[in-house]
């Protein structure tokens, strides 16, 4: 175990816990609160219990628990309830904490839940997936989806604690790890040059001796953005910055109902829209965007769409992206590599091309 990172928000500061496997430790925070006479629950996911029963068992014991279905279709409305109603069963109470267990699914929709239940009560975030340890396990960020859009209802909710412990990406399938590459690539052209010219040197893998060193440092950069913009609301720059991609990505899950590319696979097509997009506004020449596309697809991501989806499709979903501002587009567009900007006036014509460039129809 290495020391923590704390996230710095005021009252509402909590760690990240690093570390190979986090057991003891899990364990011991577990007993504390239990000690103190207030109740805990857990939510997990099916393939999490079957792939680290023996670690979840290790640190969680016997805590009730609610298990669900993996996969982006578990973030709705009625597994929402679902968890309202178990944590409602239990009889929980506003001192009570909620144990989430998972990837970014789970994040979300457990973290939802906590901001929702008694009108908030306390959470842990447990990432067992690469994108969940690196990203969505950290800033607050929960939501669910509706038919009409990604995370369009959800609320700004932050953790009691991250607990990332390492061991967990073991069982990963390997697709699920590429997934949090997209992430981790997101973080190099965001403002970490230096990360990004170490993942175009040497694809990151699960046995990588670096991978515990770059989760931290994706981990600190996330920590001082949300810090700096926790409810992002800053007019240019801030926390949207890392939706680098995902204005694209969005709109591929939703158009694909949710279930033909993980959110990282999505993202990392959004990543190269991006890099083409701020190549037609005249910040990035081609051989830069091909080192975007380059060192995606050497960490097993794809870089176009499957099959050709339509271009009106995707516009529409954009539309009813969370981001729009006063009936507006927003994206996230890198003025170099290393270096992003928001940009709420393009001009649909550049957006077009972009899409079209990763396989829209």
């Amino acid at each position: 175990m290495v020391d923590p990172i704390t996230v710095k928000l005021g009252e509402r500061s909590y760690p990240i816990h690093f570390g190979h496997h986090l057991r003891s430790l899990v364990r011991s925070e577990v007993d504390q609160v239990r000690a103190a006479g207030r109740k805990l629950v857990v939510v997990t996911d099916r393939h999490l219990v079957a792939a680290q029963g023996a670690a979840l068992d290790a640190m969680v014991g016997d805590l009730p628990r609610l298990v669900l279905e993996p996969g982006e279709k578990t973030k709705s409305l009625g597994e929402l309830g679902r968890i309202l109603d178990f944590m409602a069963e239990h009889r929980l109470d506003r001192s009570s904490l909620l144990v989430v267990v998972g990837g970014g699914v789970m994040g979300d929709l457990g973290g939802f839940a906590a901001a929702s239940f008694l009108r908030g009560i306390g959470f842990w975030q447990l990432p067992t997936t690469l994108l969940a340890m690196v990203d969505s396990s950290v800033g607050g960020k929960t939501g669910i989806n509706l038919a009409a859009g990604k995370n369009l209802v959800g609320a700004f909710h932050q953790p009691k604690a991250v607990f990332i412990a390492t061991e967990l990406l073991a069982s990963l399938p390997a697709r699920e790890f590429a997934a949090g590459m997209a992430e981790v690539i997101k973080y190099g052209l965001l403002g970490d040059p230096g990360l990004l010219a170490d993942l175009e040197r040497s694809p990151l893998t699960v046995e990588s001796p670096k991978l515990a060193a770059v989760i931290r440092r994706c981990c600190e950069a996330k920590a001082r953005i949300v810090e700096a913009d926790e409810f992002e609301r800053a007019k240019e720059g801030g926390r949207a910055l890392l939706n680098l991609g995902h204005t694209f990505g969005h709109a591929i899950e939703q158009v694909t109902g949710y279930g033909a590319y993980l959110h990282g696979e999505a993202v990392a097509i959004g990543l190269v829209a991006a890099a083409r997009l701020s190549q037609e506004l005249g910040h990035l020449t081609a051989a830069e965007v091909e080192r975007v596309r380059r060192v995606l697809a050497n960490h097993a991501l794809p870089v176009r769409l499957h099959t050709p989806l339509p271009w009106p499709e995707l516009l529409a979903a954009m539309s009813r992206d969370k981001k729009v501002r006063a009936g507006r587009l927003r994206f996230v567009v890198l003025t170099s590599l290393g270096e992003a900007a928001t940009r709420d006036e393009v001009d649909l014509a550049p957006v077009e091309a972009a899409f079209r460039s990763v396989g829209a129809a």
